[in-house]
C-alpha cells in the first residue's frame, strides 16, 4: 500500500512528494516528521504537491516542521494544492506553479455529534484553527488577516496567475498534464476546467483498466494454447513409457480469471488494512501487503506487537488502578486486627 507521501534523496538534496489526501489511510504526520527530521541539516528540499487536502492538524504539523527545516524548501504545485495542502505550500521559501495548476483556500470543517456544549466546543476549536491558518496565509501573501479570512470563507480557487498576483505563489512555469484522480465534488466552487480534467482522467483510467483486463485474457488464452500443444507433443513422444498413477490429477487447462484474481487481491488488501486499523497500527499494512502475508500471519504479528507494547504513562499524571505503593486490602485488614488483638 502506497503511503500518502514519499521522501527520496536526490543528489545533494531531497524530494518530498505529497500526491494524495493528507493523513489518509491511517498514517499520521508523525512518520512524515520523523523522516523529514532524519535528513541532514541544511539539506535543500523540493516539496511536490498534488493533493486535495485532508487532515488540517497533520497539515499544521507538517507546515511547522518544514518552516523549522534549516535548508531551502522549494514547493512545486504539480496539479492541485487545495484546502490543507495549500497551507503546507505556504511553508516554502519559494512556491512554483505550472500555468494550469490550482491552489484553493477555505475555512476548516469538522464533524461532531453530541450536546449543544459539544457543538459549541467544536465551533470554538474551528475558530482557533482558522486563526492559525489565516496567520500562515497572510504571512506568505502579504495580505491582511481580514482579507485572507474573507477569501477562506468564500472557498477561493486561484489559478497559477491569480495565485502569483495575490502573493500566494512566487513563480510560473510551463503547463503540465494534471493527473489527479481526486473526488473534488466536496468543494462547492471547484473550477469547471478542473472538474472536466479530473473526470477525463478517471474515464481514461477506467478505459485503461478494461484494456489491461482484455490483454490479460488474450495472454492467458495464448498461454493456454501453448500449454495444450506442449502436452500433446509430450504425450506423443512418451507413448511407449509407463503411464502415471491413476491418482495423479490431470493438468488443468482452464486459465485463471483475471477479474476474480483482481477481486481476491482487493478483498485481501482491504481485510489487511482493516485489521491494522483495528489494532491501531495502520502504518504496518503496507509492509504486510508487500510481504504477501496471510490474514492469520497479520493477526499473529499484530497480537505479538500488542503484547510487547508498553503503555506510555506520564509520571506527573495520576493513572487508573492501584499504585505501586498501595498495599492489598487483605494485608491492611490482617495488620489491623493483629494490632488490636
Amino acid at each position: 500500500m502506497a503511503s500518502w507521501y514519499a521522501i527520496r534523496a536526490r543528489g545533494t538534496g531531497a524530494e518530498v512528494a505529497i500526491y494524495d489526501e493528507i493523513g489518509a489511510y491511517g498514517v499520521s504526520a508523525k512518520g512524515f516528521l520523523a523522516e523529514l527530521g532524519a535528513l541532514p541539516e541544511g539539506t535543500p528540499v523540493d516539496l511536490r504537491l498534488n493533493s486535495p487536502g485532508g487532515s488540517v492538524f497533520d497539515a499544521v504539523a507538517i507546515h511547522n516542521a518544514i518552516k523549522r527545516h534549516e535548508g531551502t524548501v522549494t514547493v512545486w504545485i504539480d496539479g492541485i494544492a487545495a484546502s490543507a495542502a495549500s497551507y503546507i505550500a505556504m511553508a516554502g521559501d519559494e512556491i512554483v506553479m505550472p500555468e494550469n495548476a490550482f491552489l484553493m483556500i477555505h475555512d476548516p470543517a469538522g464533524l461532531v455529534m453530541g450536546t449543544a456544549e459539544d457543538m459549541r466546543a467544536m465551533a470554538e476549536a474551528l475558530d482557533k484553527v482558522k486563526g492559525s491558518l489565516v496567520s500562515g496565509y497572510a504571512a506568505k501573501s502579504g495580505r491582511t488577516p481580514e482579507e485572507v479570512s474573507a477569501l477562506m470563507a468564500a472557498e477561493t480557487w486561484f489559478d497559477a496567475g491569480d495565485a502569483v498576483a495575490q502573493g500566494f505563489a512566487d513563480r510560473l512555469i510551463e503547463p503540465v498534464r494534471i493527473a489527479a484522480n481526486f473526488d473534488i465534488g466536496r468543494f462547492r466552487n471547484a473550477p469547471p476546467v478542473l472538474v472536466e480534467q479530473v473526470e477525463a482522467d478517471q474515464d481514461s483510467d477506467d478505459a485503461a483498466d478494461c484494456v489491461e483486463i482484455e490483454a490479460d485474457e488474450d495472454t492467458d488464452e495464448a498461454a493456454e494454447g501453448d500449454q495444450l500443444s506442449d502436452v500433446e507433443n509430450e504425450q506423443a513422444a512418451a507413448a511407449d513409457t509407463a503411464q502415471p498413477p491413476a491418482e495423479t490429477p490431470p493438468p488443468s487447462g482452464a486459465p485463471p480469471d483475471p477479474a476474480a484474481i483482481r477481486a481476491d487481491a482487493i478483498g485481501h488488501a482491504r481485510a489487511v488494512i482493516d485489521l491494522c486499523r483495528l489494532a491501531g497500527q495502520a502504518q504496518m499494512a503496507g509492509r504486510f501487503l508487500e510481504e504477501n502475508a496471510s490474514l492469520d500471519e497479520v493477526r499473529a504479528a499484530l497480537l505479538a506487537l500488542r503484547c510487547e507494547a508498553e503503555p506510555e504513562i506520564a509520571p506527573h499524571h495520576p493513572q487508573p488502578g492501584r499504585s505501586s505503593a498501595a498495599r492489598p486490602w487483605g494485608e491492611i485488614v490482617a495488620r489491623t486486627f493483629k494490632l488490636k488483638g
